[in-house]
């Protein structure tokens, strides 16, 4: 372990330790907050899905949107990769597919934030991730 010889160090070491906090704590009550699961299986990856991810886990928090985003396996529609499973608080999980930087803005400004539908989603006939 590296030892902490500056306040700008220990600052830094206080950070890590409250995102660590912030994030187990989120963990454990996953249904309050808007969850976003990316789907990283290989056919997602090749079509973007990891810039797509990272794309959300910036903006929300530059957005200070409460949300938890993970990656998770193949959801069965490679046709429509990358995919993206957004889960609101009290509500059923919605699937879009085809999702870039610019869908993943929409998402967040009209899905995630007004509550409003966007193209991309795909039917319901998937069981949640």
């Amino acid at each position: 372990m590296d030892g902490i010889k500056t306040l700008a160090d220990l600052k830094k070491k206080q950070e890590e330790v409250r995102s660590r906090i912030d994030l187990r704590n989120r963990a454990e009550s996953p249904e309050s907050i808007v969850q976003v699961k990316v789907a990283m299986a290989t056919c997602g990856i090749a079509s973007g899905a990891k810039e797509v991810m990272e794309y959300f886990v910036e903006e929300l928090d530059k957005r200070s949107i409460d949300a938890v985003v993970t990656q998770t396996g193949c959801m069965g529609y490679c046709f429509a990769e990358p995919t993206v499973e957004i889960t609101m608080p009290g509500k059923e999980p919605m699937v879009f597919g085809y999702v870039n930087a610019r869908k993943a803005d929409e998402i967040i400004e009209r899905y995630i934030k007004e509550g409003e539908l966007v193209d991309g989603i795909i039917p319901q006939n998937y069981n949640t991730i």
